[in-house]
């Protein structure tokens, strides 16, 4: 992979001019061509991969460039006249998570290049160390004698007196209730300057330094710093007590205080002390996380700031490449929406940079929408978990397969992670950006998120169906009023990440007469935020239960986004099953299998669907484990919220021992894989009535997609696929749902130590 990119924008509209920043390995030249992605399916036993160029969008012989991307964040203040006092100190609480990893920066203001200024570093041996020179290229040292504990509150205190060459570092144990409060002090002679341009900045978690001609960010701390103070005078122990025990601004001869504990959702950091010199977090640290006050009597960050006035820096940390342009080009005005992208190409070496072009708000050209999850592929990117999860492959049931995108993240990891992955420091991410290239969005790649979306692009387009592309962003933004002059909207194969303000929009629709197909699985599944400013930046906490690969710490399930809980929609108040009808119940990734009909599906309310199918059995075939239902599968459940009118059509049955049955179905510890368990696993296909003449359909399977191109799309899932969008587009409204009865399960109960609905499932005929 020598060349590489990603859009400006994630999504464009017909007009635009669309942006594309290239990394080209070896500074070559290379050829674009802007191109409709049909099917982005290239493996064997697909569709087959199908683009068609756009005319008059290609430009050649582009000057390449290898692309250079900062990671790690930290805090930077600009260079003030307060920062030349003759004395100075900075008092703050520091929870270092890897304090051996070292060198680490705490803070600085530090010119490389002469070696003047001051920094207070963390060694290799996680010994704090102060180091101070001035100019003359001799650095003084003064460090303490024992190293610091990870994961520990430590008050940490550091002073600088210019004049008499004096310095003073002292670091306090914040203590708990059963153990000695420890204090370690060192003070000693130094030659110090400060440092010699005002423009030189005040840095917290990192330093910056001049290297090669070019400025650039180093030494990157992992852990949380809590609301520094910076004061005109020397700090001794009393003043890291009242630090500590008062509000921070109460120590005296104060000049600045960061107050970490305000605007949680901004990158603008206010200087609440005298000299107002606000600061800027840099490379999205992580935000609304507890600080050395947290005591478990405030589980949300907007009740209780002070004790959350930490912010945690990880040296992987990742906003923006910040990459500049390689080349742009204007869109037409009449470019119908659709997914795209910028085919690059240099020799051999060739890469699809892949956008999306949705109409601008008030129009469309169809009644039919279907809906991109540009959130859930912004939340994917960028995963290693087939890498670094040791327990992939007993969790997939087959050896790890690796496509070039897994080997090329796995080397450039400078690229950023995905809200799977943790942080070097074992911590959870919290983040995930769209300004770098997003593998979650490559095509001719694994079959997952976009790749797999455009299953269903192709299989439109093979049954001429006119259609217009939307996405999340866009019901994000302008809620509602997106869905409402389509008659049906369509889904992907995996909307599993959904905002507040979309949940709204879509039940909104339901309720006024629209209708959705959900053709994918584990959808509308963990609750997630949209940065307020900026759209291209994800938030998720995945918080007490659901299938995830890391938990939220204690007191941090509230995204600072939108201080909204996070964690499953079904913990707000809000199932997929009350959404869609049917929710996750298990995953396994080993074989797909299919559907067995049910006698719902010649109720009059929905036989529509099987017109022309007289099979008993849909979907023994597909190119995702060789069959319709699989992946990640959902079932309905009257207690999550499944409507009483609601039809189970059709039910899967047959899955391997590989399908485990999602935690929040299994409360407590026990084997997953047992008679109980595996009648659990199966999905529903289901079909219910909506307010206002609306209904939904739900396949309740990611695989389903993959079936629809079998035999030339002459198979019982593209008919019933085909028969139900024609019916749903079809103005005539479905029957109001007061009184229509659906499936016999949803009104049949038992009372148990579970208050298990049957389901279909009885044990005591």
């Amino acid at each position: 992979m020598n060349l590489i990119g990603y859009p400006g924008e994630l999504i464009y509209r017909p007009g635009d001019r669309a942006r594309f920043m290239v990394s080209a390995d070896g500074n070559v030249t290379f050829d674009a061509q802007i191109v409709r992605v049909i099917c982005g399916d290239a493996t064997e036993g697909g569709p087959g991969f199908k683009e068609e160029a756009v005319p008059g969008l290609a430009q050649q012989g582009i000057a390449g460039k290898k692309q250079v991307t900062e990671v790690g964040s930290y805090f930077l203040v600009p260079g003030h006249k307060s920062m030349e006092a003759a004395e100075l100190g900075f008092i703050f609480n520091i929870f270092a998570t890897t304090p051996t990893k070292g060198p680490q920066i705490l803070v600085a203001r530090w010119e490389s290049d002469r070696k003047q200024g001051f920094r207070l570093l963390l060694t290799k041996k996680g010994i704090l160390r102060l180091e101070t020179g001035d100019g003359t290229g001799q650095i003084s040292a003064l460090e303490l004698k024992e190293p610091i504990s990870a994961r520990q509150w430590l008050g940490v205190a550091v002073g600088i007196d210019e004049a008499r060459g004096q310095a003073r570092l002292h670091v306090q144990k914040i203590a708990a209730y059963f153990t000695k409060a420890t204090v370690l002090t060192e003070e000693g002679k130094i030659s110090y300057r400060s440092a010699g341009s005002l423009e030189t900045p005040l840095t917290f978690a990192a330093q910056q330094q001049i290297r090669d001609g070019r400025k650039n960010t180093c030494d990157f701390y992992n852990g949380r710093i809590e609301s520094p103070v910076m004061i005109g005078r020397m700090p001794g122990p009393a003043d890291v007590t009242t630090y500590q025990a008062q509000d921070p601004s109460a120590v005296a001869a104060l000049l600045a205080h960061w107050d970490f504990g305000q605007n949680f959702a901004s990158d603008k950091v206010v200087d609440t002390g005298p000299a107002r010199i606000d600061g800027r977090l840099v490379n999205l640290p992580a935000r609304g996380v507890t600080g050395s006050l947290w005591d478990g009597s405030e589980q949300n960050f907007t009740h209780k700031p002070a004790h959350y006035r930490a912010v945690h820096f990880h040296d992987d940390d990742l906003e923006d490449c910040h990459w500049t342009e390689s080349f742009s080009v204007d869109l037409p005005g009449d470019l119908a929406s659709g997914i795209y992208a910028a085919k690059l190409s240099a020799g051999d070496d060739e890469h699809h940079v892949v956008f999306l072009v949705e109409e601008r708000a008030g129009s469309h050209r169809s009644d039919i929408a279907f809906l991109a999850a540009s959130v859930t592929y912004t939340a994917y990117s960028n995963e290693h978990y087939d890498f670094d999860e040791p327990n992939m492959e007993m969790k997939n049931g087959y050896v790890t397969t690796l496509y070039p995108s897994d080997l090329y993240m796995n080397e450039h990891r400078e690229l950023g992670l995905s809200t799977y992955d943790r942080h070097s420091d074992g911590h959870g991410v919290f983040y995930s950006s769209a300004r770098r290239p997003l593998f979650s969005m490559h095509i001719k790649d694994k079959i997952w998120a976009l790749a797999a979306d455009t299953h269903i692009i192709d299989w439109l387009e093979a049954e001429k169906f006119r259609y217009d592309v939307i996405t999340d962003h866009s019901v994000h933004h302008q809620g509602v009023d997106r869905l409402s002059a389509y008659k049906v909207v369509v889904t992907g194969t995996h909307p599993e990440y959904w905002t507040t303000p979309m949940w709204r929009a879509m039940t909104a629709y339901l309720a006024s007469g629209g209708r959705l197909m959900y053709l994918g699985g584990n959808g509308f599944y963990w609750r997630i935020a949209v940065h307020p400013e900026k759209p291209w930046l994800v938030e998720l906490r995945r918080a007490e239960s659901g299938a995830r690969y890391w938990d939220s710490e204690p007191g941090e399930a509230h995204m600072n986004f939108t201080g909204e809980y996070g964690g499953l929609w079904r913990r707000a108040a809000n199932p997929p099953q009350s959404l869609v009808g049917i929710g996750t119940v298990a995953t396994g990734f080993d074989y797909s299998s299919y559907y067995r009909r049910r006698p719902e599906s010649n109720n009059p309310r929905a036989s529509f669907a099987f017109a022309g199918v007289n099979d008993e059995i849909i979907g023994n075939f597909g190119s995702i484990g060789g069959g319709a239902c699989g992946s990640e599968i959902d079932r309905a459940d009257p207690w999550l919220g499944s409507p009483a009118n609601l039809l189970i059509l059709a039910r899967s049955e047959g899955h391997t021992r590989q399908y485990n049955v999602v935690p929040e179905e299994t409360p407590f510890h026990h084997p997953t894989v047992n008679g109980e368990e595996a009648e659990r696993c199966f999905a529903d296909m289901v079909f219910f009535e909506t307010g206002g003449g609306g209904a939904v359909f739900s396949t309740g399977s990611i695989s389903w997609a993959a079936s629809l191109a079998h035999q030339g799309y002459d198979n019982n899932v593209a008919k019933i696929t085909g028969n139900v969008l024609r019916r749903f587009v079809d103005p005539k409204p479905f029957p109001e749902p007061d009184h229509l009865p659906g499936s016999d399960e949803m009104l049949r109960t038992r009372t148990d130590a579970g208050h298990e609905f049957y389901l279909g499932i009885d044990r005591n005929p």
